[in-house]
């Protein structure tokens, strides 16, 4: 190491001590002089002796950083246990704080400078946060803190685990990219519960749909009809979400064509943008007609648990047949088995499809057709699947919604042929 990367190491140390320093000293900037352990310049000096045993030990000596780091967490400790016989306060962060701040200057010498300073503004951030984490905390119910570990267990516990490759006959199945679709899944639903809860029924339920729409319209469309049943005087209002999910459903289907094949794009931009529009109106209509309220004395919004891990296996299921009907439909030769693929794909997605179209690099009637027909059957089926999961009036809803958004894609279509 050079001089001149040991002065921006050391630099960086000192740097991470400041900036954790303002913190606590900002927090205890009320106390008087003399009244409080450690401040700004207290956590500076950590951060820059931390550096400076970094770079005291060549070969990253463990021996010298241990003694280091065991020597300050004593002195901070008998200093802080006094502090806090004084004030009648328990708390060790300020101590750990100071611990940490010793470690990040030590690694900002030994290791990456760009984690270094990541980690230093992640722990101004924890700290800075106090009274909201603490206030979350008594917010939050066990159902939605289960969630949240069940959720995170799917994605670091589970996920690695699973095989990425395909382990059926077809080549179709992999459990790798299953799995990853049914946290998505999950995810969507964790998010817009938490959204609804944060900014109340209409608007954080339409802002949920239309973040979700962004990524998986299907599971807003099944994470919004499982709501139904507990809310029968805000049908609508569920049924204006998932057609919001749809309209982003189809500008989407459009960007990521054009992102690939712009030729293609242009083909088929009348026809999405004339359904995008006709759902999103009819999106408006319905969640403007909640305004006045459906069912009197039922009012009230009642949420579900985040999300059902058995809803979500079963669509998991229901995906994985799904696409096993795919590899079936694309042994027939010809366009009607493109044709046919993108129609069974659309049970499920349409990402999948239109992709694999767009990268055919040609404009021909087999890709158009190709991506309007997963379009169009994706659209129906959520109109199914929100009947199945919140009842035929949702359905009814979400069905009538859908199809007069596909009958004005379908003019739109008509003129394009013509």
């Amino acid at each position: 190491m050079d001089q001149t990367d040991l002065i921006l190491r050391l630099g960086l140390s000192t740097a991470v001590g400041f900036l954790i320093g303002l913190e606590r000293g900002w927090r205890e900037r009320d106390e008087e002089e003399g009244h409080r352990t450690a401040g700004l310049r207290t956590f500076t000096l950590i951060g820059l002796m931390g550096g400076i045993f970094g770079a005291l030990s060549p070969g990253g000596n463990l021996l010298l950083l241990a003694t280091g780091f065991v020597t300050l967490g004593v002195t901070m400790g008998a200093f802080m246990w006094r502090e806090g016989q004084q004030k009648d306060d328990l708390s060790a962060t300020s101590l750990v704080a100071a611990m940490l701040t010793f470690v990040l200057g030590a690694y900002a010498v030994l290791g990456n400078l760009q984690v270094a300073a990541g980690a230093g503004v992640a722990t101004v951030i924890l700290l800075a946060n106090k009274e909201f984490l603490h206030e979350w905390l008594t917010r939050i119910s066990w159902p939605e803190l289960r969630s949240g570990l069940l959720l995170a267990a799917m994605t670091f516990v589970l996920l690695p685990l699973l095989p990425d490759r395909t382990i059926d006959p077809w080549n179709v199945l992999n459990p790798h990219a299953l799995w990853l679709m049914t946290i998505l899944i999950a995810a969507v639903s964790f998010g817009g519960y938490a959204v609804v809860k944060l900014a109340g029924p209409k608007t954080g339920l339409i802002l949920a749909a239309l973040l979700g729409g962004m990524f998986a319209s299907t599971a807003v469309t099944l994470s919004l009809a499982r709501l139904a049943p507990d809310n029968p005087g805000h049908v609508r209002l569920l049924a204006g979400g998932i057609l919001a999910a749809g309209c982003v459903m189809f500008l989407r289907v459009l960007v990521v064509t054009a992102l690939i094949n712009p030729q293609l794009a242009l083909a088929i931009a009348s026809i999405l943008l004339v359904a995008a529009a006709t759902m999103g109106i009819l999106a408006f209509v319905f969640v403007s007609a909640q305004n006045g309220g459906e069912v009197k004395g039922s009012q009230e919004f009642s949420l579900k648990n985040p999300f059902d891990i058995f809803e979500v296996l079963r669509f998991a299921a229901l995906l994985a047949v799904v696409m096993l009907a795919v590899a079936l439909a694309r042994t027939q030769p010809g366009d009607s088995s493109v044709l046919a693929v993108a129609a069974v794909s659309g049970l499920a997605d349409v990402d999948a499809i239109t992709l694999s179209v767009a990268r055919f690099g040609e404009v021909s009637p087999a890709a158009i057709n190709a991506i309007l027909a997963a379009v169009a059957v994706n659209t129906f089926a959520k109109g199914a699947y929100a009947w199945l999961a919140g009842g035929a009036r949702l359905g009814l809803l979400t069905i009538g919604g859908s199809g007069l958004a596909l009958l004005a894609a379908m003019v739109a279509w008509l003129r394009f042929q013509i």
